[in-house]
């Protein structure tokens, strides 16, 4: 008690004599025209050193102790719980398990994982506390380097993984532990593929099963969107879309599975197939008739997600043939008129029309009437572009669709505003119809409405 009153007394003390100092710098200021940079910057510093006086002196007054971290004993500016339930900063608890520390600092309790869950609860009353007093909460630190692996992580996931071949209560649990571990932490997504047969194991449930009927709905959609998290770092694309079990369950999860399991088995195919390598894997293991029985009658959220896939692998111009030859024109087309997903699916009709295949299935009046009153109605800028691009290369070579184009641009203009109006890609690509609308029929006085 008489060590806390004399080291009041003494910030007491140093208080008054950094207020006296600062009345004689701001004097200086105020009455000198000439003071120098200095001294403006002297007048700061013991502003500092006051606000760092005044927010001890509050820690040290009716703070609860649960504010204060155990490992630094100060405020706690990013509070987490450790999995024995005690709750620090997170920086300071960070750096205990990054040294190797398998025990909580406080309880010394084993860790049974290092997942560090943020807690919300104490850092809304740090804030409101702080905020009662007048001073800024504490700076959340920030780590330059990432989120680091630990060895406490490995233990963790290979404690979860081995869970694959016990008892079916056991690999659900350990199934939705592994979900949320890899979709809030990133460290575990990249030691997924750090140990060897890490994806094979996770997935052991679902590719060990006679048929796609054995597997549990619940499970399933865990595993699957566990591949899907799992899939987010560039550095993990080509490794899992290489693992000879994961393409497969993926397609059979479009197919049979939750809602949310066909959505997240066709976002992962999107996630993978950004790299142009996988592009490939994933047509040969016949995964493009899944998705697009997807887009034609799938739950509107697994339809968009499948859509995005799609985009994605018609880059490839092989793959946009084969989406070509498996109906993919039509699927498109259909959804349009109905309304659904217009801005996606023009997307890939733009890519689609490129080939000669499907401007041959794009060459009838009704789709071109279609995609000019999207231009007409649409607000989006990049639908626009996508339906004049269409246009642009359905009438490259048809003299009967730039007739149709013609006479609709006299009556409506949608052209000719796009080629004033549109994005530079837009004016182009109208600007580019018209001027083979005036090469392939010269303008005349009647052509006026």
């Amino acid at each position: 008690m008489a060590e806390k009153g004399e080291s009041s007394a003494a910030a007491t003390g140093e208080e008054t004599e950094l207020k006296k100092e600062l009345q004689r710098v701001v004097k200086t200021i105020l009455e000198e025209d000439d003071h120098g940079i200095e001294v403006t910057m002297e007048a700061i510093r013991i502003l500092s050193c006051l606000a760092d006086l005044k927010l001890k002196k509050s820690v040290g007054l009716g703070m609860d102790e649960k504010f204060k971290c155990p490992l630094s004993n100060e405020i706690m500016a990013d509070p987490v719980i450790l999995s024995s339930g005690q709750t620090y900063d997170r920086p300071h608890i960070q750096k205990w398990l990054n040294e190797g520390n398998l025990t909580c600092p406080k309880s010394k309790q084993v860790l049974v994982h290092s997942t560090l869950t943020p807690n919300c609860l104490v850092r809304e009353l740090i804030s409101q506390w702080c905020k009662d007093r007048g001073i800024a909460p504490p700076k959340v630190y920030q780590d330059n380097d990432g989120d680091m692996t630990t060895l406490l992580d490995r233990k963790c996931l290979n404690s979860l993984l081995e869970k694959m071949s016990s008892s079916p209560s056991d690999q659900k649990v350990a199934a939705k532990e592994l979900r949320r571990l890899t979709k809030t932490i990133p460290s575990y997504r990249e030691a997924f593929c750090e140990l060897t047969d890490a994806i094979s194991i996770l997935l052991s449930p679902l590719s060990k099963s006679e048929t796609t009927i054995e597997w549990e709905p619940e499970l399933q959609e865990d595993l699957v969107t566990t591949v899907l998290n799992i899939s987010i770092p560039e550095n993990n694309k080509e490794l899992v879309a290489q693992n000879p079990v994961v393409l497969p369950v993926l397609i059979e999860s479009m197919k049979y599975g939750t809602v949310e399991t066909r959505r997240n088995a066709a976002a992962a195919l999107f996630t993978l197939s950004a790299l142009d390598a996988n592009k490939v894997l994933i047509r040969n293991s016949h995964a493009f008739l899944p998705l697009l029985e997807l887009v034609r009658g799938g739950h509107p959220l697994a339809m968009k997600d499948a859509a995005s896939a799609i985009f994605n692998l018609s880059f490839n111009t092989e793959n946009k043939a084969e989406f070509i030859n498996l109906g993919a024109v039509k699927v498109i087309v259909d959804k349009i008129k109905d309304g659904i997903l217009v801005d996606e699916l023009l997307g890939i009709l733009a890519l689609l029309s490129t080939d000669d295949r499907a401007i041959d299935q794009l060459e009838n009046l009704e789709s071109l009437h279609s995609i000019l009153q999207i231009i007409r109605d649409s607000s989006n800028e990049r639908t626009k572009e996508n339906c004049v691009a269409i246009l642009y290369n359905v009438c490259r070579n048809n003299r009967t669709m730039l007739m149709f184009l013609r006479g609709e641009d006299i009556k409506k203009h949608t052209l000719t505003e796009l080629a004033e109006t549109g994005t530079t890609r837009a004016r182009r690509k109208a600007s580019g119809i018209l001027n083979k609308i005036n090469r392939a029929f010269p303008p005349t006085d009647t052509d006026t409405p």
